[in-house]
């Protein structure tokens, strides 16, 4: 059974993430680490006690579709209120709707924590926090009165409406319309598929945000609006009244996550109200709906970041727990009776010790976006700076974590063997869970082309380069830290780190050249050596950090592993990135 590592996330926030110095600087206004601990310490708790007990049962019973209503897996509904009445929706919304006005770092460990007790509950306020922020930051006064409070509350859900049929990537080419009402409202008419948690029975309201097409709007993505279109109209008291004209046609039978439901959404056909058109709000500006959803959208990507995060974790925490019981055969050096336990194995302590691994790194790259975020809002000076980092670690948190979600619980299968291909022992829900993270909110090539052509050149490279100083600051660091366990770590990251920047500079020498598809031929390669060297580097920062908490001697020895065992890949993704393009391009013919 899952257990929240507390301890552990609360350690790569403050030491290696950056809390500490935030608190200590006093930009985290009156939060300290006492009620940080505290508040990591009850979610926690929650995640292991409340949510991990009923994943099994959201996994075998998933989300049940009767005459347009979905019912969620038996307990969810009760989980979910329970969850929401301890406030945990509002943890990072504003003050003014009931919200914490949290930092964005606490958040996303809580998220971890969610959804390592269950992915596919987490979901549903992972898309309800991306509403909250994009109504909060682009809606009108009016429409944040009547609905933000009860969104921050949980007492209603949210949901994003992007992808149709035929629209999946490319919102240019989406056909869902919407007809201007002469009260101010519009009409919405079309299809919306894959939307999560767009129907269920754990709220008394569901708020959907939808793209769609006025009229006389612009062709592609210059002509798409956002609404915000309710299941239940709004009363003026703001109690749900009578039913909007929208409702879920069906649900997909998916490989994971079989607690969320994913729905086909149907607005306008006239099965409810009694004129055809499901009544929407403007959110923000006509035909400028995409930069309302990318708020959204954003936020969104990190967070499905924190779900690798999290699948890694508790995959991990699984994979040992049964290596520690299971005995098989007689490990090296092995002086007991009968079969040793299988922990004890080499290839199984190096499968393990790959997993934590590439957990504590994707934990740390997520939650130092996490803070680069937090400062953006809250530092005194650099802010720009810090959006700018937060913008460039995006894709990378994004989608080396989830790419690492998939790994690790491929990896926690085979630990398990043939056990772990029998669904009675659950290893096999994670990597069925986790498949679908580097596919949604953007596919993981989707942030490679999004780092390279958008990010790498962030005025004018320098913020990349910057990033690299810092790097390599941290691997000096190791180098005269003189610390006999470190072994060849300073050596070895600073070629990661040299790979990366050989790599770097080649990519905006291609960008400044217009040579984009020769720059994009190597971003999926770059973005995994940009993931590997900052795991490097930030399980060496842990490494560094002087903390009395019993466990330093562990995290040296584990970045020292990383460092002789994983690195040593940067040095062929760097060659990939350099000189892969000419036979990618000549080898297409052989896919015609």
């Amino acid at each position: 059974m899952y257990k929240a590592p507390v301890e552990e996330i609360a350690f790569t926030l403050k030491h290696v993430a950056g809390m500490a110095e935030a608190i200590d600087g006093g930009l985290l206004g009156d939060l300290g680490e006492d009620l940080v601990d505290a508040i990591l310490a009850e979610a926690g708790r929650f995640a292991t006690e409340e949510i991990a007990p009923l994943a099994d049962i959201g996994d075998r019973q998933g989300a049940r579709l009767s005459n347009g209503e979905v019912k969620t897996p038996d307990g969810w509904r009760d989980l979910y209120r329970n969850w929401a009445a301890g406030g945990w929706n509002g943890l990072t919304a504003p003050e003014d709707f009931g919200g914490q006005a949290l930092p964005h770092m606490l958040n996303v460990a809580a998220l971890e924590m969610w959804n390592s007790g269950s992915m596919a509950f987490a979901l549903c306020p992972t898309l309800t926090m991306g509403a909250i922020e994009a109504l909060n930051v682009h809606g009108s006064a009016a429409l944040k009165e009547k609905y933000l409070a009860r969104m921050v509350s949980g007492e209603w859900t949210g949901t994003m409406n992007l992808t149709e049929p035929h629209a999946g990537s490319d919102l240019g080419v989406l056909k869902a319309r919407a007809e201007r009402c002469d009260d101010g409202t519009y009409r919405l008419f079309g299809q919306k598929i894959f939307i999560t948690w767009g129907e269920h029975d754990a709220a008394d309201n569901i708020i959907h945000l939808v793209l769609a097409r006025l009229p006389d709007a612009p062709a592609g993505t210059r002509g798409i609006s956002l609404f915000l279109v309710p299941k239940f109209l709004v009363n003026d008291d703001g109690s749900p009244g009578a039913r909007n004209d929208l409702h879920c046609h069906s649900l997909e039978h998916k490989l994971g996550i079989h607690g969320s439901p994913t729905c086909t959404m149907i607005y306008g056909d006239g099965k409810f109200g009694d004129e055809k058109g499901a009544v929407g709000w403007l959110i923000g500006e006509e035909n400028k709906g995409l930069a309302c959803m990318f708020t959204m959208m954003n936020n969104a990507r990190l967070a499905v970041g924190m779900q690798g995060v999290a699948i890694c974790e508790a995959a991990t925490q699984k994979a040992i727990a049964y290596a520690r019981e299971r005995a098989q055969g007689r490990a090296p050096g092995w002086s007991g009776s009968g079969m040793s336990p299988i922990i004890d194995h080499p290839d199984v302590i190096r499968m393990l010790l790959t997993m934590k691994a590439l957990t504590q790194g994707s934990r740390a790259i997520a939650y130092a976006c996490a803070h680069a975020i937090d400062m953006a809002h809250r530092a005194t000076e650099r802010r720009a700076d810090w959006q700018e980092r937060a913008a460039l670690l995006t894709p990378i948190a994004k989608s080396f974590a989830t790419d690492a979600g998939v790994d690790v619980a491929s990896l926690g299968i085979q630990v398990h063997g043939g056990m772990g291909f029998i669904e009675e022992t659950g290893a096999a829900r994670y990597l069925r869970d986790a498949r679908i993270a580097p596919i949604y909110e953007g596919t993981n090539g989707i942030q490679a082309i999004d780092l390279v052509i958008r990010k790498l050149p962030l005025s004018g490279g320098e913020q990349v380069r910057g990033f690299i100083a810092e790097m390599k600051a941290i691997a000096e660091a190791v180098s005269s830290s003189n610390i006999e366990g470190f072994g060849a770590t300073a050596d070895r990251l600073g070629a990661a780190l040299a790979d990366l920047e050989k790599a770097t500079d080649w990519l905006l020498a291609r960008l400044a050249e217009g040579k984009s598809a020769e720059a994009l031929s190597g971003a999926t390669p770059y973005q995994r050596l940009f993931g590997l060297a900052l795991t490097g580097c930030y399980l060496a920062k842990g490494g560094l950090a002087r903390v009395a908490d019993g466990a330093g001697e562990s995290r040296i020895a584990l970045c020292r592993f990383a460092a002789e065992n994983l690195l040593s890949e940067t040095a062929a993704l760097k060659d990939r990135v350099v000189n892969g393009a000419g036979s990618l391009a000549a080898a297409r013919a052989v896919l015609a």
